[in-house]
């Protein structure tokens, strides 16, 4: 999946989402953010990347009405996950899990044709219902590919 800028940010980058027992695992790296700054990576209700500022994807994806959360304690929407880092050079490895979601197959809780959303600031894991992540900053679809 390719991530584009959104919301005239310079980010973008190329992940990847494998399925997991409990969920879904992302992995690969995104480019253009601040040195050593924290972002928040969250999985969208609409695969939907139109609008400047992505506000097209809609909110975070919670299929089972949860409130937002930290995905490794407690209760979470299915899209949320842990927040991602840069390096001094800007980039930030991702290597990130979602639980409670499926890839393909079309369940409630599959994520493929979602969104993924890179935001401007880090998740407090406690505002409801974002985690004051701020603007959205990269969009990418997930595609299931054989």
């Amino acid at each position: 999946m390719n991530l584009a800028a959104a919301s005239a940010s310079l980010v973008s980058g190329k992940l990847s989402v494998v399925p997991m027992s409990d969920g879904v695992h992302i992995t690969g790296e995104v480019g253009g953010l601040a040195p050593n700054s924290t972002h928040a990576i969250h999985i969208h209700e609409k695969g939907d990347c139109s609008a400047a500022d992505a506000s097209s994807a809609g909110g975070h994806f919670n299929p089972s009405g949860a409130p937002h959360g930290k995905v490794s304690s407690g209760a979470h929407h299915g899209g949320d996950m842990d927040n991602i880092v840069a390096d001094r050079e800007g980039v930030a490895k991702v290597n990130v899990h979602a639980s409670g979601v499926t890839l393909g197959g079309g369940a409630t809780n599959d994520v493929a044709g979602k969104a993924v959303i890179v935001h401007a600031s880090p998740d407090d894991y406690k505002t409801q219902p974002t985690g004051n992540a701020g603007g959205r900053i990269a969009c990418g679809i997930i595609t299931v590919t054989q």
